[in-house]
């Protein structure tokens, strides 16, 4: 099993900043995939970033440029930096991990983009 905490949601105006961070426990050691996923009111739920245990990354077109996906092995923690927030980022964020065949979710936490 494995456990998500997330943290660093809330309230940012408008071309601010923030950074969102995941922590994982538990049986991590086969996790070679993880990615964050956001769900905007009346939304789909839509892959945001993801990222390999090599480092190799991939963006959605709306984020590309403005936000950045890493993670820290030492620590198992992944990281996601937002820049230049627009009120269309506004959704819950959602940390995954994928152990194969599984898929591991984060409980959510909420960023809201003020104009």
């Amino acid at each position: 099993q494995v456990q998500l905490v997330e943290s660093g949601g809330g309230l940012v105006q408008a071309g601010g900043s923030r950074r969102l961070s995941c922590a994982a426990s538990g049986r991590i050691f086969n996790i070679n995939y993880m990615a964050w996923y956001r769900q905007a009111p009346g939304k789909q739920r839509a892959l945001v970033a993801s990222i390999t245990g090599g480092g190799i990354t991939n963006y959605a077109d709306s984020v590309k440029g403005r936000f950045t996906i890493s993670r820290d092995n030492a620590k198992n923690t992944m990281y996601l930096q937002m820049n230049s927030l627009k009120p269309e980022d506004t959704a819950v964020y959602y940390c995954a991990a994928v152990n194969t065949p599984l898929i591991y979710w984060g409980q959510g936490t909420q960023v809201t983009v003020s104009s």
